[in-house]
């Protein structure tokens, strides 16, 4: 009786063994799958700002004829005007983008002054202009930009951009008085004078510079607020002529280097909202 007690216990003891060494041959579970995230795909991206112009310079031919002996009081200014864009980009990875716009940018009234001072009839006389304009721009550009890191779904951005601009200067007119010597008249006169130019416009090459922040709202949406420095290139009027058509000179009124310090806040969609990409669990063999 006690020998079969002990077989028994000894069969036991054997299946145990068994049994331990089959669970430690059983595949263990595989780690957490790490997640790698999709950043690339197309976007579709909307705009809408303000701007803030400036002209470098406004010339005319008049400025530069023999009897002109000065011009001064000169002044130039842009009202702010709104500005909206619609395009398509592509991000190609965390940090690497690009994208091309088309752009509308609304009417900026201009603002304008000077003084010629010329000799007439070996006596000095002075015209006092104010002018007045509108300007408006078709922009297409294309961008590239670099994103600089996330923290708390905010990703700073940098980029620059080239494209063509087509400035329209509208409504163009030069009010004006002229004080001067007139021998027929016995001394000076002063009287007013009006010019206007017509409708006007040109393709010009414009460049930009960008800076601003990107919150991403969900996968598929980002908001974007940015500052844009716009180099524009130059415009001109119509030829100025009175109110019969006539003039002497050919002097359209050119405006020199248009830039603009933009403000705005956009849009990107992305076409198709980015999935994430899971690597296959690593499994045992036998």
């Amino acid at each position: 009786m006690a020998s079969v007690k002990l077989l028994a216990v000894a069969g036991s003891a054997v299946l145990l063994t068994l049994n331990a060494a089959g669970a430690a041959d059983l595949p263990l579970a595989p780690p957490p799958v790490p997640v790698v995230q999709d950043y690339s795909g197309w976007y579709l991206r909307g705009d809408i700002g303000f701007s803030n112009q400036q002209v470098k310079e406004i010339d005319n031919l008049l400025y530069h004829q023999p009897q002109v002996t000065s011009v001064v009081n000169k002044s130039k200014s842009f009202d702010a005007a709104p500005f909206f864009g619609l395009g398509v980009g592509y991000q190609f990875n965390s940090w690497l983008r690009a994208d091309l716009i088309g752009e509308y940018r609304a009417n900026a009234n201009f603002h304008g002054a000077d003084v010629q001072n010329f000799s007439a009839y070996g006596q000095p006389g002075w015209t006092a202009n104010n002018f007045t304009a509108s300007k408006s721009e078709w922009l297409v550009m294309a961008n590239a930009y670099v994103d600089l890191g996330t923290w708390w779904c905010v990703t700073p951005f940098i980029g620059a951009g080239i494209g063509g601009s087509y400035n329209r200067i509208s409504n163009m007119v030069d009010s004006s008085i002229s004080n001067y010597y007139l021998p027929a008249a016995g001394g000076y006169v002063t009287g007013p004078g009006m010019a206007f130019g017509a409708d006007t416009g040109k393709w010009n090459f414009a460049w930009a510079l960008h800076a601003g922040l990107a919150y991403k709202v969900t996968p598929g949406l980002t908001l974007e607020v940015a500052y844009r420095y716009l180099n524009l290139g130059d415009a001109a009027s119509g030829d100025l002529v009175d109110y019969t058509g006539g003039n002497f000179y050919n002097n359209p009124v050119d405006f020199k280097t248009i830039t603009s310090h933009d403000l705005k806040v956009g849009m990107r969609w992305m076409l198709s909202a980015p999935e994430p990409v899971y690597q296959p669990p690593l499994m045992r063999k036998g």
